[in-house]
């Protein structure tokens, strides 16, 4: 099975703790230079995909063009959690009370939405997903490098957790430009489908 890679973007602008960056936030210089200093990539990776959310994008390009890898695939699947638009661009001394009250109960109710955001259920779901895309793309492709955030890959990373992988997550973040791999044992997880042979 080829090895798959995971990297969180570099550092953007606005970035504070507890703050939910609005998609069209761009990578700072710093964060460029983190990319530049995540260099070189494990050995043997012979592509990249990413999420589509800018920072992501702009993380990929840059390795792409500092390695000369390609970058073969652009998917949703690999975007952050989907935190609900009424926290976009706040920080944590800012959250409106609907969110707060989500908070509170978002672990008892994992299924529980707050507004148009994604529950912890949900993102649980498109982790797994993204683990089965993941697989299919490193054997159509060979070893790869996913550049995503740092929510869905901490999920990505405790699939077996189920949706409470996201407190997980939370309590663990990653660096920016940090790469890890996916555990072997994440590639094909419950409820995954194995690609016929």
């Amino acid at each position: 099975m080829p090895d798959i890679w995971l990297m969180r973007h570099g550092a953007y602008e606005g970035h504070r703790p507890g703050y939910h960056a609005p998609y069209e936030a761009t990578l700072t210089q710093e964060g460029r230079d983190q990319v530049r200093r995540s260099l070189p990539l494990p050995e043997g990776i012979t592509t990249i995909v990413t999420s589509p959310i800018f920072r992501a994008r702009q993380t990929a390009t840059l390795v792409s063009y500092l390695t000369g890898l390609p970058i073969v695939a652009t998917s949703g699947l690999l975007a952050e959690w989907r935190a609900p638009s009424i926290v976009l661009g706040r920080a944590a001394e800012t959250y409106p009370p609907t969110y707060r009250a989500w908070r509170a109960r978002r672990l008892a109710n994992p299924s529980l939405r707050c507004e148009d955001g994604e529950s912890l259920t949900d993102l649980h779901t498109r982790a797994r997903h993204c683990a089965t895309f993941l697989h299919h793309t490193a054997q159509r492709h060979g070893p790869l490098l996913a550049v995503s955030h740092t929510l869905l890959l901490g999920v990505l990373t405790h699939l077996p957790e189920g949706p409470a992988a996201f407190t997980t997550a939370a309590r663990t973040p990653w660096q920016f430009a940090e790469v890890r791999p996916l555990p072997a044992r994440q590639h094909v997880g419950p409820g995954l489908q194995r690609p016929a042979r």
